[in-house]
């Protein structure tokens, strides 16, 4: 019997239908035995390979700033995702994630009949692994290629994971543009909260973006921005997530966008940030790497290396698969000993006072052909600072590396351009050559700042500079420039830890020492109260006097100075001089707090501690950190300093805090001012801080012509004044001007000379 039309068209039908079925469950057969395209191992599926920046914190819990080397993305758990981002991302794009089990039906159906198009049916599952695993597909045939392998993997994620843990990798993948990577960035640097804190009409932005960043940008596109925060206000409505009410109320608002940019040259505390940065990720030092005129760097970095357990953490430390830690994709999480308010008044107070420095320094070099600089320096002396300028500029570097001579480079340099300069009114649209954006940016006074707790060694802030985006080389730890008077404690400090007490009498009279070569050296005082007058230990120490430093000097050699010296931490080059007790030597601002961390410490150093803790990415402490301490001097000399730096403050050259700013706290503390004004310094303490301060020129040779600008008491103790102000104006802090200093009643720093 024949058979009829219908009868063998059903039968190829079911035929074609059976053998496609057949095929299909072989191709996901061979996908899922890895036959086939790519399939992760199941331990990759297990534990994804999340790149998380790591986190910076203050001590008192605040988020002030990422390490990251392409993505800025940090982690968050789904207890701190607000229901308004949960039931935003469901309602639209995936009505029935909670139903389906990676790979919905429906959405299956309009992925086969709708292949390429935007609006495929991806369930979230497959859409995290896209993310995730997913290469950028060149066309509709590579992508069709791609999807039943993205099948096959989000139904194994959807057997391994919860559908919490699911969506919250989800969110921390997506990235929303502006180096927002995942959910934590987005909600930062679009609105300046975060992930919990979130309101319903601001995650509906977000999450309207999730369709596609770029089309529905608000910072590009506000209005299509805002057309899709609606359509997902109205999806949340369709499906019960709020009330038709609640969704016309937020759909009538206008799109209210707080961008901030995600810069590492911006924020709180930029040039703590770098430091750490470089202290965290430091090398062991090689000596053939270091040039001979740097080998006391060698030796520096190399004690750093095996002393301090933070330098160079994440090339010491290993993770438990046996790599070393990266600190721009393990998600650490740094604790550092910043207080944010501290922090933030030590910055404002750099700012307030160096604009008013910058407009006395203008002032007096207004209309001088040799400005910035000293009228003391000769043309030849000016080209050669500027030509070894220009050659330390990446632009110079970069000329020279494609070939060009010294005189082509040198045209480029003098050639004016549209280029934009710094100034503290705002930048500066402008032409000039780049050799006198070089000169421009040398007008500019720098700076350092540190403070510290004497006794937990807490860096509690730190300033290396005026504005990081424009100066970032760091003065307060990496620069080093001469001390001047700052270094007389160390002098003082030698002759009380020998028996000399502060009311010990001396002649005040010019003194002549004689060097190891047979030189004779008479220092300069400015000071002409009580010439050949029989004064105080404490009197001398008080007016900064160089002839009675001269004294002390000529009781003791420059050897057992610069030993004690090299006790306090003051580590770079210190020649065994005479004249070294007037600090000619270059000391860094953070070796110069350190130091004196010992006198209201009761004699014990106390090294900087920046980091309290460091925990890996799963909230687990894998480091902890206890600050050095170092007994260096007797406590009954720590009382001596006190007392006489006490006088410095009360009666000396550090007045001004008491006079200008009204400090009434008891204080110490030291002014400093390097030949010809290059340098201003001041080093204070109270019972609990210890802060200490630079000021000064990019060049030693750019300075304040008069004194009465240029001495340290003038650029850099009103820093410490000002700071001090707002930290004793804040009574969330723990430090009041009633404090006193730790020392025993019995102590009588006259004792010594009845």
């Amino acid at each position: 019997m024949k058979m009829g039309f219908k009868t063998k068209f059903a039968l190829w039908f079911w035929g074609l239908f059976l053998l496609g079925i057949g095929v299909l469950l072989l191709i996901f057969t061979l996908i899922a035995n890895g036959k086939i395209g790519y399939l992760p191992p199941l331990e990759e599926l297990q534990n994804p390979k999340n790149r998380y920046a790591s986190e910076i914190y203050t001590s008192d819990m605040v988020s002030i700033g990422r390490y990251y080397r392409k993505e800025n993305r940090v982690g968050v758990e789904y207890s701190q995702l607000s229901p308004y981002i949960v039931n935003a991302l469901v309602a639209t794009e995936d009505v029935r994630f909670y139903e389906h089990t990676g790979v919905d039906a429906k959405g299956l159906a309009r992925a086969i009949f709708l292949l390429g198009r935007s609006g495929g049916g991806s369930t979230l599952t497959q859409q995290l692994v896209k993310q995730i695993w997913s290469p950028r597909a060149n066309n509709i045939f590579e992508r069709a290629l791609q999807k039943p392998v993205e099948w096959v993997i989000a139904s194994k994620i959807e057997r391994l994971y919860s559908k919490e843990e699911i969506m919250t990798m989800y969110l921390n993948q997506f990235d929303f543009l502006y180096n927002a990577v995942g959910i934590r960035s987005a909600t930062q640097v679009y609105f300046s909260t975060t992930p919990s804190d979130i309101r319903l009409e601001e995650a509906a932005m977000l999450i309207g973006l999730c369709k596609n960043p770029s089309l529905y940008n608000p910072i590009r596109h506000p209005e299509r921005a805002l057309a899709r925060r609606n359509t997902v206000l109205n999806q949340m409505e369709k499906y019960d997530f709020i009330t038709e009410a609640v969704a016309d109320s937020l759909k009538a608002l206008p799109l209210e966008v707080k961008y901030s940019s995600v810069d590492h040259k911006q924020g709180i505390a930029p040039y703590f940030r770098e430091h750490l940065r470089l202290v965290l990720t430091a090398k062991e030092p090689v000596r053939s790497n270091y040039p001979e005129w740097n080998l006391q760097q060698y030796e520096i970095d190399k004690e750093e290396w095996e002393n301090n357990p933070l330098y160079g953490f994440c090339n010491k430390n290993k993770k438990p698969d046996g790599t070393p830690y990266d600190l721009y994709q393990d998600g650490l999480k740094i604790y550092t000993t910043l207080d944010s308010r501290m922090q933030r008044y030590a910055e404002e107070a750099v700012s307030e006072h160096m604009r008013e420095m910058q407009v006395k320094f203008n002032r007096e070099k207004k209309g001088k052909s040799y400005a910035p600089f000293s009228k003391d320096l000769t043309t030849d002396e000016v080209n050669a600072i500027m030509t070894r300028s220009m050659k330390q500029t990446d632009r110079y570097r970069g000329l020279k590396k494609s070939g060009l001579s010294e005189k082509e480079i040198r045209a480029i340099f003098d050639t004016p351009v549209e280029m934009s300069v710094f100034s503290y009114n705002g930048i500066i649209d402008t032409i000039m050559s780049p050799m006198d954006s070089i000169k421009w940016l040398k007008h500019f006074l720098r700076c350092g700042f540190m403070s510290m707790d004497p006794q937990s060694g807490h860096v509690l802030a730190y300033v290396g500079g005026p504005d990081f985006a424009h100066f970032q080389y760091d003065m307060t730890s990496t620069g080093r420039r001469q001390v001047g008077s700052t270094v007389k404690p160390f002098l003082y400090t030698l002759a009380m830890d020998e028996g000399m007490w502060p009311c010990d009498p001396v002649h005040n009279v010019e003194v002549t020492l004689i060097d190891d070569n047979g030189v004779e050296w008479t220092p300069r005082d400015t000071h002409a109260e009580q010439v050949g007058d029989t004064v105080t230990l404490t009197w001398g120490l008080m007016k900064s006097s160089n002839w009675i430093s001269a004294y002390l000097m000529s009781l003791f050699t420059p050897q057992q100075l610069v030993r004690l010296m090299r006790s306090f931490g003051i580590r770079g080059q210190i020649d065994p001089v005479v004249a070294l007790c007037l600090g000619p030597c270059e000391v860094s601002v953070r070796e110069m707090v350190d130091a004196y961390t010992t006198f209201p410490n009761k004699g014990i150093r106390t090294e900087p501690l920046l980091v309290t803790r460091i925990e890996d990415n799963n909230g687990n402490v894998i480091a902890t950190f206890q600050p050095n301490t170092h007994e260096i001097i007797a406590e009954t000399t720590s009382y001596k300093m006190i007392y006489m730096l006490q006088n410095v403050m009360d009666h000396g050259t550090g007045v001004r805090a008491r006079f200008k700013y009204n400090l009434r706290a008891p204080m110490g503390g030291k002014t400093g001012t390097s030949q010809n004004n290059s340098d201003g310094w001041f080093v204070g303490f109270t019972p609990n801080l210890v802060s200490g301060c630079w000021v000064g020129g990019e060049d030693r040779a750019i300075h304040f012509d008069r004194m009465a600008d240029g001495q340290g008491a003038s650029m850099a103790l009103p820093i410490f004044a000002l700071y001090m102000q707002k930290v004793y104006a804040d009574e969330t802090l723990p430090y009041e001007e009633s404090e006193t200093f730790d020392i025993p009643t019995w102590f009588d720093p006259t004792a010594g000379c009845k």
